[in-house]
């Protein structure tokens, strides 16, 4: 079983970091210089939770948002 969501289908997404040093030209520096640039991995809050559906309790991967927002009756 992945690592998404069964209500809304968030899913871990790929993206990057930028490491910058420097001062800021508003500060009075020369302004920032990107240092490092790397990938990496954005996952969102899966929690396994026992929720009522049409076949009965049934425990099912969901993310907090879907939680938080009353999408599922926990059971």
């Amino acid at each position: 079983m992945s690592n998404a969501c069964e209500i809304c289908g968030k899913r871990k997404v790929s993206g990057g970091s930028i490491t910058r040093r420097g001062l800021a030209k508003k500060k009075g520096g020369i302004g920032m210089h990107v240092v490092k640039n790397y990938k990496r991995t954005f996952t969102p809050n899966i929690q396994s939770v026992n929720a009522k559906t049409e076949q009965g309790t049934k425990k099912i991967k969901v993310c907090a948002a879907c939680i938080r927002s009353g999408k599922i009756e926990k059971a």
